[in-house]
């Protein structure tokens, strides 16, 4: 096998790994702006349980 095969996947490899770490990221992102507004409406119930 030729050397630049291995060049070439190696390459491969570190692209589909930087987008993997990528995607995961924002996931986690996602995940914790989805958290932060999740506890902005349980704190709007809550006042608004405390109202009544």
């Amino acid at each position: 096998m030729d050397a630049r095969n291995f060049t070439y996947m190696f390459y491969g490899f570190a692209a589909v790994w930087v987008i993997v770490v990528v995607y995961v990221i924002s996931l986690v992102m996602r995940e914790g702006k989805l958290r932060r507004e999740l506890d902005g409406v349980r704190r709007m119930l809550e006042d608004k349980e405390a109202k009544r």
